[in-house]
């Protein structure tokens, strides 16, 4: 039988089989898969309005059109399934232990603190690990998730407990979710004065989904209006019912700012643990597990936070994380203390990989060097295919004619920068979900960790773009590239302030009445200390000028660690200045602010107000 003519090319039908394909496949891997011509398929998607070359990444609405064009089901494989399929061929079993029951061994619950903004969920880690994480972050909101382990006593033995930060802003939704997917207990945090609201139905919803037992803190009892009563009541009609009431669910009632019942609330996490979950996993194998953060430090390279969930990491071994490889360099814990093995619910500090990995994803030891570069290198290309198939918007002659007719760009191109990657996803998909109608698209085509680079700036200036930069900063001469091609950099410290802003530039609502302007940059060459002053930096203006009242910021290896700070003095060799020039020397004491280090940078910059045509 002659093969039937589709858009004057002759392509042999299917009879409605399924063919397979990996996320952003090209049209010559769908061509080998039914054996034609790729040629024939770039041209049939010329018919159809669709001008695609035959390597190019495709999105997955394309490739079903097609299949269905041709009689084919067309199957577009999840990443989970892809990724699983990838290790079985280097006969790798990723989420099962190996060996029998003997050779299981008790490992301590991995904890997620959930709950509503403000709620106290950072304070009460700070109280329980005696480290003060909320002073460090911007707004008085956790930007990153982070993993520590505590110890307590109960029964007279010291028993291990592993928690895991989860961000408490609502677009941190899905940093939220992971942290719940490596979750063994969920302890929700919910202000007694407050009572429940909805981000903590959110993260409640988000623990049930992961299916794990949930311990209640009932937080900030010391104050006046508190109602833990009330607070029970609530919760009961969500389902969760307090022991008290004849219910499974512990309560705890703490108050993390006075350190009240904090060792009851470690307590209830142990005896829920061993009430409700069958905590083993096999030490005695090559380890597996979760990427739980990850950031790019210019002195040590690409540092990952991982938490082991079965097997034993230890220095040396050869590792593969997300699209990452390397051998494990060094591991620190969350103190900076070295370590020499992770066993499984410990969490580490990985240094030695080629590349940040994305947080959330699977990290594995496996038994050489080369097939960790061969995993990698096969999971970096399709995360390259499947996201060059994501940026691929679908234009027809009719979209660009109506682009015409309206006389100019509809689409808004951002580049997003952060210091670390579970930032950037989360940015990703908030604005990802602003609602503006059809008139408007917004577009991420590049995405990435660490500071603003030459790159990004070439790359916005050819697609007309807005650079993002989310705690980091412009590396080299990347800032005065982005002034002469015209690109506009915004930086955030806070999440949710960037997404209010893109989504009113979007809605055509932004008119800002300030501008930050840039005045000068200077270079801590030395230290001095002062039993007075506290330390003052030895600084060279190395760029514009510094001056004694304007505003600072603090940046080391491009990432912001300090911003909007005053000057408590500028001095010029032993006189008061009220501002230092490029290439003079200067000394200056930073109000409130200490940990400056031998090669930081101070940036002075102020709010302009930009006059109202």
């Amino acid at each position: 039988m002659q093969a039937p003519t589709i858009g004057g090319v002759r392509v042999r039908k299917g009879d409605g089989e399924t063919v397979r394909l990996a996320r952003g496949a090209s049209l010559t891997d769908f061509a080998e898969k039914i054996n034609v011509d790729p040629a024939a398929l770039v041209q049939m998607l010329f018919s159809l309005g669709e001008m695609v070359t035959a390597t190019e990444s495709v999105n997955d609405e394309t490739l079903e059109l097609l299949g269905e064009e041709l009689n084919y089901v067309v199957q577009v494989v999840s990443p989970e399934d892809e990724d699983r399929e990838l290790l079985e061929s280097f006969d790798i079993d990723f989420g099962a232990d190996e060996g029998g029951e003997d050779d299981l061994a008790h490992r301590p619950p991995v904890v997620t603190v959930m709950g509503h903004v403000d709620h106290g969920k950072t304070r009460l880690l700070d109280a329980l690990r005696n480290a003060n994480v909320g002073d460090k972050e911007a707004g008085g909101i956790t930007q990153h998730i982070g993993a520590y382990q505590v110890t307590t006593e109960v029964d007279g033995s010291e028993r291990p407990i592993t928690f895991i930060d989860t961000p408490g802003h609502e677009a941190f939704t899905a940093m939220r979710a992971r942290g719940a997917q490596a979750t063994d207990i969920a302890i929700l945090v919910v202000a007694a004065d407050d009572g429940v609201m909805p981000q903590t139905v959110e993260a409640l919803n988000h623990a049930k989904a992961a299916g794990v037992p949930i311990v209640v803190a009932v937080n900030k009892i010391d104050k006046e209006q508190a109602d833990p009563t009330k607070v029970r009541g609530q919760l009961s009609e969500y389902g969760l019912v307090p022991e008290e009431y004849g219910g499974d669910t512990m309560f705890v009632d703490v108050s993390a700012k006075a350190g009240l019942h904090l060792d009851k609330l470690l307590e209830a996490v142990v005896l829920t643990a061993d009430a409700s979950l069958d905590l083993r996993a096999n030490p005695n194998m090559d380890a597996q597990g979760l990427v739980v953060e990850a950031h790019l430090d210019r002195g040590r390279g690409p540092v990952a936070t991982i938490l082991v969930q079965r097997g034993t990491l230890r220095v040396g071994d050869s590792i593969v994380a997300g699209p990452a490889h390397g051998r494990v360099r060094a591991m620190l814990d969350e103190y900076g203390n070295e370590l020499e093995v992770a066993e499984p619910s410990r969490p580490a500090m990985v240094l030695g990989l080629s590349s940040v990995p994305g947080a959330g994803q699977n990290f594995i030891v496996v038994e050489d060097d080369r097939m960790a570069r061969q995993i990698a290198e096969k999971r970096e290309a399709r995360e390259r295919a499947a996201m060059q198939a994501k940026r691929r918007v679908r234009r027809t002659l009719e979209d660009f004619m109506a682009s015409m007719e309206k006389g100019e760009s509809q689409e808004l191109n951002l580049i997003l920068k952060g210091d670390v990657s579970g930032s950037v996803e989360a940015l990703e998909d908030s604005l990802a979900q602003i609602d503006v109608g059809d008139e408007v698209t917004l577009r991420v085509i590049d995405r990435g960790v660490g500071a603003i680079t030459e790159t990004n700036v070439d790359l916005a200036a050819a697609s007309d773009a807005i650079i993002i930069g989310f705690n980091v900063r412009p590396q080299g001469k990347a800032a005065q590239m982005a002034d002469k091609e015209g690109v506009e950099i915004r930086y955030y410290s806070v999440i949710y302030q960037a997404i209010e802003e893109i989504e009113a530039a979007l809605k055509g609502m932004l008119k800002p009445e300030y501008e930050e302007a840039q005045l000068g940059q200077a270079e801590i060459r030395d230290i001095f200390r002062s039993s007075k002053a506290g330390n003052i930096a030895g600084c060279m203006v190395t760029s514009g000028v510094i001056r004694r009242n304007a505003k600072v910021r603090v940046l080391r290896d491009g990432a912001v660690i300090a911003d909007n700070l005053d000057l408590a003095s500028l001095r010029r060799e032993k006189d008061d200045a009220s501002e230092v020039r490029e290439g003079f020397e200067c000394g200056m004491v930073l109000k409130n602010f200490q940990d400056i280090k031998l090669g930081d940078v101070v940036e002075a910059f102020e709010m302009r107000e930009i006059p109202r045509g």
